[in-house]
């Protein structure tokens, strides 16, 4: 585990797909970044979480007034976030972004899976095709079409 960045204030580490961000419930689900860093000797303090199946770079501070002030970024919409994602079907590439704007609420009988219900926390996302899996050059493999998005309310 080589963290992309690393100084006395924070962490940088590229989280894998399959790997609990905290630890979840239950002795199955104590495998994580954050305990691994601990069992590395590298103590930390999470400050925003990925789910299971994201990947992706992670930020941990190494003390509590980065912490703070980590948090306090994520929460005032401070951060730019950005994910790469494969959806069926085929969208042509376009040039600018769209808004997704539907309440979110947990999907009880299928949790941890969320699904768009009135009542529902505000969700809101910017997406923008970047075309057919041929068009995109990526490692990854997808059979229809790479979508960037953006969220803008961190769900």
């Amino acid at each position: 585990m080589t963290p992309v960045y690393f100084d006395e204030h924070m962490l940088v580490l590229n989280k894998p797909s399959g790997l609990l961000s905290v630890p979840g419930r239950g002795p199955d689900k104590q495998d994580c970044l954050s305990a691994r860093l601990a069992q590395a000797g590298l103590p930390s303090m999470v400050v925003h979480r990925l789910d299971q199946a994201t990947s992706g770079l992670m930020l941990f501070a190494r003390n509590a007034e980065m912490q703070r002030q980590l948090s306090h970024a994520f929460a005032q919409r401070q951060v730019n976030k950005q994910y790469l994602a494969c959806v069926a079907g085929h969208l042509p590439p376009s040039a600018g972004w769209q808004l997704i704007d539907a309440p979110i609420a947990a999907d009880w009988p299928r949790r941890p899976l969320r699904i768009v219900a009135e009542g529902g926390q505000n969700s809101q996302t910017l997406w923008r095709s970047l075309g057919p899996s041929t068009d995109h050059a990526s490692d990854d493999a997808c059979a229809g079409t790479w979508l960037a998005l953006r969220p803008m309310s961190g769900r």
